[in-house]
């Protein structure tokens, strides 16, 4: 009994000296541990010992034996390595001095003609006197806000005084159309594209390990070239239609395609249409400089019979053209990490695009010959102009209608 008491004694003791260094669950766990030693009866004695209820003594027992994992260590305040911005302090200046956009101009900096790698920027740290690893560097980056971007296409060149003047000129050309039940169509070139088994970009769920295989080198193939996208988007009834060129980007080869869904979509989605309002970029084959596009527009309001007008949009503001992000930038998103590998692929992937908010695209190839050069001589277009061409009073050059030669339809 003596003997008891003493053990027992001893064991107050120690817990009397542990016990308040730890936290709540760490004397628990402690006094659980205890108890499990003593076996039958141990928790009375653990508790009388640490002068607690066998209540929490028996929690301590229960969480030790439900065998969960360590909640990690704990470390007393302050101690520990000590950060670099401790031991260095000068080393947040001196990284953010070598990182600040300022210094890409300054010919002096370390770092004017390489990339800003965090393995570039440690090495450029140690030669200033700081010596950090590659990771620190990335840990110090995130801690100032810094994170890993992109170039971003955002600065559009000289805006044009009349910019915003003739986008509203758009609008109302546009609003007018639409009101009285004549199609407004937006057209370009979309990106020539490489026809084989070329790298395209983006990334597609493929089985592990398995990626699609592309050649090294992005050489034309000769026999298969360029594939040559030009798409007609029609605004209100939101489908597009796309020839796949083989030739030439020409003015011949735009208005074909316009001829082409109009031949065999717009006649029909518009049978009472007596207008149709083109919207275009200022430049490529159907720019507002270009006298073959304006010509070919010609014979083809003479087909149709419809009054052409096109407003072009103002300089540097291509990407605000419709087809832009409504038709071609779905095309893109839908082939992103195929191989292009014919131009049977190229057009049935294009045919395939839709949208959740309903874009239909039709496509189809188109083989025909499309020689560049072709002059339009003065001549030939002083009679454009005293025949069919009628320029509007504001901008002149961006706004015309081409008018047609007959009546179309019923009158």
């Amino acid at each position: 009994m003596a003997g008891a008491v003493c053990s027992e004694g001893s064991l107050a003791a120690k817990l009397a000296a542990v016990l308040p260094h730890l936290d709540e669950r760490q004397r628990r766990l402690v006094m659980g541990a205890e108890a499990r030693v003593l076996g039958h009866g141990g928790i009375k004695v653990i508790a009388h010992a640490a002068g607690v209820s066998a209540v929490t003594v028996s929690k301590g027992v229960a969480e030790l034996e439900a065998g969960e994992e360590p909640l990690g260590r704990t470390r007393r305040k302050g101690g520990g390595r000590k950060s670099v911005n401790e031991t260095d302090p000068a080393v947040r200046t001196t990284l953010l001095s070598l990182v600040d956009p300022t210094s890409r101009g300054d010919p002096e900096s370390p770092l004017r003609w390489t990339t800003k790698s965090v393995r570039h920027l440690a090495e450029a740290m140690s030669a200033a006197g700081h010596a950090v690893s590659p990771p620190t560097v990335a840990k110090l980056l995130k801690a100032e806000g810094f994170s890993l971007q992109a170039n971003a296409k955002t600065i559009e060149g000289g805006q044009h005084p009349d910019r915003d003047a003739q986008f509203r000129y758009l609008n109302d050309r546009v609003r007018e159309h639409q009101d009285s039940g004549d199609p407004v169509i937006s057209v370009d070139t979309k990106k020539k594209e490489l026809v084989g088994k070329f790298k395209n970009g983006g990334r597609e769920w493929q089985p592990k390990g398995e990626p699609e295989h592309t050649n090294v080198h992005d050489f034309m193939a000769k026999d298969l070239g360029k594939a040559i996208p030009y798409g007609v988007y029609d605004v209100a009834a939101d489908s597009g239609w796309v020839s796949v060129g083989t030739d030439h980007d020409t003015a011949e080869f735009a208005v074909a395609t316009i001829r082409t869904w109009w031949r065999t979509t717009g006649s029909d989605t518009y049978p009472q249409a007596r207008r149709l309002l083109i919207c275009a970029d200022g430049g490529g084959s159907n720019g507002y400089r270009t006298r073959l596009w304006k010509t070919q527009l010609g014979h083809l309001a003479d087909e149709t019979g419809l009054a052409i007008t096109v407003c072009h949009l103002p300089p540097g503001t291509s990407k605000w053209n419709k087809i832009e992000h409504r038709l071609f930038s779905h095309i893109s998103m839908n082939w992103r990490g195929r191989p292009l590998e014919s131009h049977e692929v190229i057009v049935n992937t294009i045919a395939a695009t839709t949208t959740r908010a309903g874009l239909t695209v039709h496509a189809e190839l188109d083989t025909g010959s499309y020689p560049k050069g072709i002059k339009i001589t003065d001549q030939q277009m002083g009679g454009l102009e005293q025949r069919a061409l009628r320029r509007h009073d504001f901008h002149a050059e961006w706004n015309y209608t081409l008018v047609p030669q007959r009546a179309h339809g019923p009158p």
